[in-house]
C-alpha cells in the first residue's frame, strides 16, 4: 500500500537528530523528504562518524546518521550564496512543509524565516524545533536532548538519587526521537487543518516542552503538593509488593505492575509454586500485604531468586497480571513479540550491508513500513534539481562550478 503521506513533500533544513527524526518519520509514512546539506560539510553528524568520534558498524554503517535520516533524499546546497538561496526557495514553492531547527537569528540572517518562505509559498506549513522554545530570554540558545530534554526538562532530577550526581539519560537520542515523533504528529495535524480550512500553520516544538510533557505527572504533583523533590521509592517498602521489580537467580530482573493486587495475588503465588501464601494472614489481602510489606517483598525476593530469568519468563507467561522482563537493547532485536509486530525492520546500506533498525511506533492498516537507508551526502542533488526544478545538466554544472551545489 502507499504511505499515508504519499504526495507530501518536505524540505528539511535541519541537522543532528531531534528535528531530522521528524523528517525520517514522515519519510516512513510515504512523504518525499528532501534534506538540505551544505555542499562541503554536510550534516555535522556525518563528520563525527568520519572522524571516528562515533563508531561505524560493518560496511561503514553510521548508525547516528541512519536513525534520523532513513528514507530521505539529500541535496548539497549552499544557501549562504544567492544562487543556493534562490534554489532553496524554488524547492519550497513545490513543498508542503518546511522543517528546520535553525535558531531565530540564523533564520533571519539567511532569509529562511516564516515570511521569507511564505513569500514564495503562502500555503506551506512552517515547522520549527528548538531547545527552549521560540519566545523568552533563551530563545536563541541551542539544545541537545542529553541536557535540555533530560536535565532542564525534569527527568534527570526526578529519577536520580538527591545525594549523588544525576543519572544520565538512557542512551543517545532518547529525547530526540520522542521530540521528533511529536513534531511529525504536529505536522500531520497541520496538514489536516490545511486540508479542512485552507490555513497553513506555523508548528513549534522544543526539547524542553517535550520533556516537561513526559514529566507532566510529576510537575503536576509538585504544584499540587508543594514538592521541591519527588519522593524516592524504596523497593523493600513497597505498599503493593506486586508493583515492584525482582531479581532472578542469574541476576536478571522482572518488573511487575499488578495494580489490582487482590485480583492477581492468588494466581501469581500459586503459579510461582507457593499456594500457601494465598491464605497466609500476613498476605491475605491488599491491606494485610501493605501492613506487612517488608516481609512480603522479602518473601517474593526469595522466590524470584530461586529461578533463572528464562525459567520465570516461561512460568509467568500465562499469568493474568501485567509483568515484563527487563530486556537489553540486543535482546529487543530478537524479541519474538517485536518481530511478530514488525517493530524491527531491515535496511540495506549503500555498501550492501544489511542492518536492523527500529521503525517508528505507529502502524497503519496493520502494515509495518518498508524502510530505506539514509542518503549519502548530496546523493540526490542532480536528481532533485532536474525533477523538481526542471534544470538541465548544463545549468547544474554551472552551479557546481560556482560552489552553490555539490
Amino acid at each position: 500500500m502507499k504511505g499515508i503521506m504519499d504526495g507530501i513533500r518536505v524540505v528539511e533544513l535541519a541537522s543532528w537528530t531531534y528535528v531530522p527524526v521528524a523528517g525520517a518519520v514522515l519519510a516512513e509514512w510515504g512523504a518525499d523528504v528532501i534534506k538540505i546539506e551544505h555542499p562541503e560539510s554536510g550534516d555535522p553528524q556525518r563528520g563525527l562518524a568520519a572522524m571516528g568520534l562515533i563508531p561505524t558498524g560493518p560496511g561503514g554503517v553510521a548508525h547516528m546518521m541512519e536513525l534520523p535520516n532513513r528514507g530521505k533524499r539529500s541535496v548539497g546546497l549552499d544557501i549562504r550564496s544567492q544562487e543556493g538561496h534562490d534554489l532553496l526557495l524554488k524547492m519550497c514553492e513545490h513543498a508542503d512543509v518546511f522543517l528546520t531547527n535553525w535558531r531565530p537569528q540564523a533564520r533571519t540572517k539567511y532569509r529562511v524565516d516564516v515570511e521569507d518562505v511564505r513569500a514564495v509559498n503562502p500555503d506551506i506549513i512552517y515547522v520549527r524545533g528548538s531547545g527552549q522554545g521560540q519566545r523568552g530570554p533563551e530563545a536563541e540558545r541551542g539544545g541537545y536532548d542529553g541536557c535540555t530534554f533530560w536535565g532542564r526538562g525534569g527527568p534527570a532530577d526526578i529519577i536520580s538519587n538527591p545525594d549523588d550526581y544525576p543519572i544520565m539519560q538512557p542512551g543517545p537520542a532518547f529525547g530526540d526521537v520522542i521530540g521528533g515523533l511529536t513534531i511529525a504528529g504536529g505536522i500531520s495535524a497541520a496538514l489536516f487543518h490545511r486540508q479542512r480550512t485552507g490555513e497553513a500553520l506555523v508548528v513549534d516544538n522544543s526539547l524542553m516542552a517535550t520533556a516537561m510533557w513526559a514529566a507532566g505527572a510529576s510537575v503536576l504533583a509538585a504544584g499540587l503538593f508543594g514538592l521541591t523533590k519527588m519522593p524516592k521509592s524504596d523497593r523493600t517498602n513497597a505498599p503493593n509488593p506486586i508493583v515492584n521489580t525482582y531479581r532472578s537467580s542469574d541476576g536478571r530482573f522482572l518488573s511487575l505492575i499488578m495494580l489490582q493486587s487482590d485480583r492477581y495475588w492468588a494466581e501469581l503465588v500459586t503459579r510461582m509454586g507457593r499456594p500457601e501464601l494465598v491464605s497466609d494472614p500476613r498476605f491475605v489481602d491488599a491491606a494485610a500485604r501493605a501492613e506487612h510489606r517488608q516481609e512480603c517483598v522479602a518473601t517474593l525476593d526469595a522466590i524470584f531468586g530461586a529461578r533463572t530469568f528464562a525459567e520465570w519468563r516461561e512460568l509467568l507467561m500465562e499469568v493474568e497480571g501485567v509483568w515484563a522482563p527487563v530486556e537489553t537493547a540486543a535482546e529487543l532485536l530478537e524479541d519474538e513479540q517485536a518481530l511478530a509486530n514488525g517493530y524491527i525492520r531491515e535496511i540495506d546500506a549503500a555498501s550492501g550491508t544489511r542492518f536492523r533498525i527500529v521503525a517508528s511506533p505507529l502502524q497503519f492498516n496493520e502494515t509495518p513500513p518498508d524502510l530505506t537507508r539514509a542518503p549519502e551526502h548530496g546523493e540526490h542533488t542532480d536528481e532533485v534539481l532536474m525533477e523538481l526544478l526542471g534544470l538541465d545538466m548544463d545549468q547544474i554544472m554551472e552551479l557546481k562550478i560556482s560552489g552553490a551545489i555539490l
